[in-house]
């Protein structure tokens, strides 16, 4: 049987089964999109497997659909099961990180109110975890201009923390929230 030959039984198969084969795949997948789908990818296995089957295709067809729909169904029951664990997850992080933008929404507007040199120092030594040498150098003052601004910072901090700018939190527990990532 020559290449042509089989495109013409092809043909002639799909014309008097393809309406019936179509339906039992829409089935199968649960839309008329889905079943196209995996009746052509049926075919595609029929095409490549014509030499190896004697007869009818119908039946090769057939059993082919139901065991890619089948493989389809354990894929989207392994999904299924992932996407409930995501969104007891996602449930979650959204309380997490609604009051994570508030403190730091918080901690930001207590900061902006501080001088610049000050605000500099609190965040490289408390965001950025650098050392007092290191913000010196990177400030171009001395270790203990650095140490003047950030007990002045705290202070200024607690000062303005404690007139209700903070929604009532004390600015160290601010600062040590955002510190442990837990803000």
């Amino acid at each position: 049987m020559g290449h042509d030959q089989g495109v013409e039984d092809l043909d002639r198969f799909l014309a008097v089964r393809g309406r019936d084969l179509l339906r039992v795949a829409s089935l199968l997948t649960g839309s008329q999109e889905s079943g196209e789908d995996l009746l052509q990818a049926a075919l595609e296995r029929l095409l490549r497997r014509r030499g190896h089957i004697d007869g009818d295709p119908e039946g090769y067809l057939r059993r082919t659909m139901y065991n890619l729909a089948a493989d389809g169904w354990r894929r989207q029951a392994v999904w299924r099961s992932k996407l409930v664990l995501l969104r007891v997850r996602d449930a979650a992080a959204v309380r997490d990180d609604t009051a994570q933008v508030d403190q730091r929404d918080a901690l930001v507007r207590l900061l902006v109110q501080l001088p610049p040199r000050q605000r500099a120092v609190l965040v490289l030594r408390y965001w950025e975890q650098r050392t007092e040498s290191e913000i010196a150098a990177l400030l171009g003052c001395s270790e203990a201009a650095v140490k003047a601004a950030a007990v002045r910072g705290l202070r200024r901090l607690r000062e303005l923390a404690g007139r209700g700018q903070a929604g009532g939190r004390g600015c160290h527990q601010l600062v040590a929230t955002e510190r442990s990532g837990k803000v």
